[in-house]
């Protein structure tokens, strides 16, 4: 009957528009490295060389991962995550960002690490547009979108932690003289600019400093002028090995300044039981992260989530290891920009969402600390607290303190 036909074509239509929309929506967006099934994540660490001792991260993020996937992965995809060794050596790591992208078709490059390595990669893979995301590296330079797109830092930049120490001293030690040891690299050169820029007009208070390069095999000679030059207050921007040099030639020296260290060196089974835990003692640094040494996170139900995780996945990581943390810490956020993605799982999107976390937080960074993220802000973490070592553990003391750098 021709009546009802006609009476059933608009439902039809509407009906088929419906179907259409919805299809449109569902459609899944895929770039390299992508697909049903699989998201291929690259990743660059200094397994050997000088910086060896970070090389633990890229061990812990893949341990998550693999958790990840045996839990049925993101959004029913699998991560493939493909980790090479540039032995901290920038050539290298140019190397190994080529064949993650140009043979292993990688979606992305996750958390390289060192900022040498990053800097010598940054160009290419913005020319790629391949997003260079949550470096390890607390360089500044990761977080400017506007002529770096593709690339963003994670932790708290060197330069917002140089700002917490000089609001510190400046409150507790105005009349201090200050000797700087830092690492003759990006990385050393932000950290100091931090503590300058927080010092303000204090500025004169440095009155000492003194540059190594990560290779160099001993630095006594730096630590001996700096003693010399009549400083209190000794700063120790360095790698995990130079650091652990640096406080153990303080130690033998008899030298008792207010020692403040880097926060990238503050592990205790990596840094400071190399260089001698009686020379450690009072040693004031800062964190983001809940330290699994410290009996104040005892029963505290993130920590207990992460040893059965390390218990697990990782068996054979060193607990007392705080990068075995940071690794955790890191690949959760990463995971958490992977769910935001849905079936989006362009680079673009990647990055539109790395770019879109809002008061982010995992079970293991400290009460109060968030990552927030925009368009116009790369840097995700930019909160941290203080503490001092008391020879066994560290112990966090004082507020969370912001160290906002100008976006």
């Amino acid at each position: 009957m021709p009546v009802s036909a006609t009476r059933l074509t608009p439902i039809s239509l509407a009906i088929a528009v419906a179907m259409m929309a919805s299809a449109a929506h569902a459609e899944k967006k895929y770039d390299p490295g992508a697909s049903d099934t699989e998201i291929k994540i690259g990743n660059i660490m200094p397994y050997s060389g000088p910086a060896s001792s970070y090389g633990v991260i890229g061990k812990s993020e893949a341990a998550y991962f693999n958790k990840i996937n045996a839990e049925g992965g993101i959004n029913g995809r699998k991560i493939k995550f493909i980790s090479y060794d540039d032995a901290y050596s920038p050539p290298k790591a140019i190397e190994q960002a080529r064949k993650l992208v140009e043979s292993d078709e990688v979606l992305l490059i996750f958390q390289p690490l060192g900022t040498p390595s990053n800097a010598a990669i940054q160009k290419y893979m913005n020319v790629k547009k391949v997003p260079q995301l949550f470096v390890a590296s607390g360089a500044t330079k990761w977080g400017d979108p506007k002529h770096f797109p593709w690339t963003m830092g994670f932790q708290p930049n060197y330069q917002s932690e140089g700002r917490i120490y000089a609001k510190y001293i400046l409150e507790h030690f105005p009349n201090s003289k200050i000797a700087v040891f830092w690492q003759n690299d990006d990385a050393g050169k932000d950290q100091v600019k931090g503590l300058r820029d927080g010092l303000g007009d204090k500025v004169s208070m440095i009155i000492a400093d003194k540059s190594y390069e990560v290779s160099d095999p001993t630095i006594d000679s730096q630590i001996v002028a700096l003693h010399n030059s009549g400083a209190d207050i000794f700063f120790s921007w360095a790698a995990p090995k130079g650091s652990a040099q640096a406080i153990r030639k303080v130690g033998e020296l008899g030298w008792k300044p207010k020692f403040f260290l880097a926060n990238t060196a503050t592990s205790v089974a990596a840094v400071l039981k190399p260089a001698g835990l009686q020379y450690a003692k009072g040693i004031i640094s800062t964190a983001y992260l809940k330290d699994p040494t410290d009996p104040a996170w005892k029963d505290d139900a993130g920590v207990k989530t992460w040893r059965e995780f390390m218990d697990k996945y990782y068996p054979d990581g060193d607990k007392a290891n705080a990068n075995n943390v940071y690794g955790y810490v890191q690949a959760q956020t990463m995971v958490q920009v992977l769910k935001q993605c849905g079936d989006d799982l362009t680079r673009a999107n990647v990055m539109k969402q790395a770019a879109n976390l809002k008061d982010f937080t995992t079970d293991m960074m400290l009460p109060g600390i968030k990552v927030n993220t925009s368009p116009t802000d790369f840097f995700p973490i930019e909160q941290m607290q203080l503490m001092k070592f008391d020879g066994e553990a560290w112990r966090l003391f004082g507020d969370v303190i912001t160290g906002e750098v100008g976006h």
